[in-house]
């Protein structure tokens, strides 16, 4: 099967307080979470490639929310597949549902990593295990790009702790997401919601580490660009897109007990 599809349930962690909906970065961890368990069905999850010295890491992530997203308690579908392997780079696809809405979609790149030297190694040993599906959700997977930053905002620092790190020991490239988050004031959270997001990750972080990150708006209006770094050294680029609330269902009014009988 080339599309795999695996379904989740909305958990009270994973929902926005300001509106009982799953928040768009746990959007990004249940799609994650998909393409591992994609991977273990074709023993290459990490546990998998660790032995042969060899480990996953994202490089870039593009997402789009295209409806509102689901309550807590709702069921979610995420659709992953394998669209396109060049000699280095493997591309996912990606499509998440809640009933027959389809709230987010976009496209990831990857690449497998030799543990002694961090380099990425061929793709053959993907070609090999996984069927290619030459579905691309957002059109060809070009140069990735962002947009020019005009004026700074504001900037915090952060160290990295234990809750950073994923089972590859470096941070996790959601920590990256919530620092960024962190930058944007919380009254201008609670009046827009995030459109889409563009993610550029750099270079491996560990713990300990103390990264920075300046937030600066660009000629694109409500459009940020989030520029994370480590002694000055580029780690993470976040490009996100924002728009303002509309007046939406609440959860007052969307029945639990009748949509999940």
């Amino acid at each position: 099967m080339s599309i795999y599809t695996h379904s989740y349930s909305v958990i009270l962690d994973d929902m926005d307080l300001n509106g009982y909906r799953l928040k768009p970065i746990s959007a990004i961890k249940y799609m994650q979470d998909a393409f591992a368990r994609f991977s273990a069905t074709k023993h290459m999850a990490a546990y998998d490639l660790f032995p042969k010295n060899l480990y996953w890491v994202i490089a870039e992530l593009n997402m789009e929310f295209t409806a509102v997203l689901p309550f807590w308690s709702q069921e979610i579908k995420v659709e992953i597949w394998i669209s396109e392997l060049t000699a280095l780079k493997i591309y996912t696809d990606f499509r998440l549902y809640y009933g027959n809405t389809l709230f987010a979609k976009g496209n990831g790149c990857w690449f497998i990593l030799d543990q002694n030297t961090h380099r990425p190694v061929k793709t053959d040993i993907v070609a090999e295990t996984f069927d290619i599906c030459n579905e691309k959700e957002m059109g060809e997977h070009s140069k990735f790009s962002i947009e020019k930053a005009v004026e700074k905002i504001s900037s915090l620092q952060h160290t990295i702790n234990l809750s950073d790190i994923d089972f590859n020991s470096h941070v996790n490239n959601k920590s990256y997401i919530t620092v960024a988050e962190a930058t944007m004031a919380d009254d201008f959270k609670k009046e827009n919601l995030l459109k889409d997001i563009r993610i550029s990750f750099k270079r491996e972080t560990f713990l300990g580490d103390t990264i920075a990150c300046s937030t600066s708006s660009t000629a694109v209006a409500n459009t940020y660009i989030h520029h994370l770094t480590k002694d000055d050294v580029a780690v993470c680029d976040i490009q996100t897109s924002w728009e303002k609330r509309g007046k939406e269902e609440t959860i007052l009014d969307w029945s639990i007990r009748d949509s999940n009988p």
